[in-house]
Formats: structure tokens, sequence, C-alpha cells
């Protein structure tokens, strides 16, 4: 039942990016701590996302501008280590309080409110018309590497700070696309080698038992969802769906954030 419920989601998820105007990652990590504790959701999602971008990388890598890439990309490294790294503090902290509902007791922690936050947060930001035409000078790309990588290692949430900062340096098409895929497959292996060091000093008690098949089948089916949804419609976003699931992240972020999730 669990291998059908996340294949089910990440199939459907991956599908909705398509036609939402989300990324990937920005949709499939909510719906992954549904199932799993955050930072294994985190985890997790971050294998699918750099399996995905793989396969971007090996058809449009050769057009990445490797000037913009040490610019942009190895501050976002570092700053994913540095993400991570808060991601595991949090993880460690007791409870910030705890209360009854409906003859149930929740928990409120730290992890879970930053990171319930976030995904409401990005969620509005990238809902946003004007986020969305948000561009910055190239002079800003180390800034925004910072930025990005940071937010990638927190919480997953980067795409959207990357592509407004990359959107001016002065790419072709060919080359944004390309310079997009080898930016995140970096970050995002950066930043899992962080989160095996975490998992590691735990003596990895907190990966659940079977999490490798679930995560291969998770981005088999992430890839089904993405081929299926493109033969369908071409990428365009539909105001009605991606409203749908900006307020579906929006109460997902609260509910973690309440400790209700």
């Amino acid at each position: 039942m669990t291998y059908l419920l996340i294949c089910l989601t990440a199939f459907l998820v991956s599908g909705l990016t398509l036609f939402s105007g989300f990324g990937l990652g920005t949709v499939l990590m909510p719906a992954f701590a549904l199932f799993f504790p955050l930072p294994v959701a985190i985890a997790a999602t971050a294998v699918v996302h750099l399996a995905n971008n793989l396969f971007k990388l090996a058809l449009v890598g050769r057009d990445a501008d490797w000037g913009v890439v040490w610019r942009f990309t190895l501050p976002a490294a570092l700053a994913a280590i540095a993400g991570a790294s808060l991601l595991a503090l949090f993880a460690g902290l007791p409870p910030l309080g705890s209360y009854a509902l409906g003859g149930r007791s929740f928990e409120v922690s730290p992890l879970k409110t930053a990171i319930g936050a976030l995904i409401a947060g990005f969620a509005l930001l990238e809902f946003s018309p004007r986020f969305a035409a948000l561009a910055f000078p190239p002079r800003y790309l180390m800034a925004g590497g910072l930025l990005s990588g940071f937010f990638g290692g927190l919480s997953g949430n980067q795409g959207a700070f990357r592509s407004a900062f990359l959107i001016k340096a002065g790419l072709s098409k060919e080359s944004f696309v390309g310079t997009n895929a080898v930016s995140t497959v970096i970050v995002d292996t950066v930043r899992l080698a962080a989160y095996g060091v975490s998992f590691h000093a735990a003596n990895w008690t907190a990966l659940p038992d079977g999490l490798g098949g679930l995560i291969a089948a998770a981005t088999l089916a992430a890839f089904a969802g993405a081929f299926l949804g493109a033969r369908l419609l071409k990428k365009v976003t539909l105001k009605f769906v991606q409203v749908t699931v900006a307020a579906m992240m929006v109460l997902v972020g609260a509910g973690l954030a309440a400790g209700l999730l």
C-alpha cells in the first residue's frame, strides 16, 4: 500500500508540474512529507530531483555557460552545506510545545515549523506574478547562488531563486537551460552528501526499511508522470491547476507548522 501511495503521488505530482508552473522538488517534497519524517522527505525528494536532472544534464549540459556555473554554483554548493547543516540542527531540537485536539495530542517542533513556513512561503512566492517577473543583474550572481543554495540545502526550495538570478545573466535559451541543469545537479549532489553525513552520524536510524526501493519506484513514477503530461499537453500554466497546487502546498505547510502532520 505504501508503494502504491508513494508512486501514485510522485506520478501525479510530476505530471502536475507541467501545468502548474511549480518545479518537481517544490511540489514533491510536501507530498513526501505526508509519508516520511521531514529530513527523510527532503533527502528522498533530492534523490528524485537529482535523477530527473541528470537526465536533463545528458541532453542539454553541453550548452552550459561554465563561467556562470562557477560564479553561481560554487557559492550555491557551499551554502547548500550550510542549509543542510541547519536542517540537521533543527531536527535535533526539542519540541516547542504540545496541545490536544479531538482526543489526540500534537507536538509543534522547530523543524516542522520552519519547513512548514518555507513550504507555504515559497508556494505563495512562486504563485505571485510579481515574483515570477523578478530578475537580478549579473553582478548579483554570487549572492544569488548563496541564497538559492542555502534554501536548497534547508528545504529543497531553490528553483525560484535560481531562475530569478540566472535569467538576467546574458544567456541564450539553450545556455540558460544547460546552466540551470548543471547547477541543479551540483547542488543536489552536495546537499545529498551533507544529508548522508547527518544520517550516518545518527547511525542511519532515521531511514525506514526499504527506503531505497521506494525512492527508486518514486523516481520511475515521476518520470512516467512527466512523460505522460508532456504527451497530453505542451508545457503551459493552467491558472486553476496553479491555484489548486499552491493552496494545497500552503495547507500542508500550515499543517506541518501546527504539528498536525
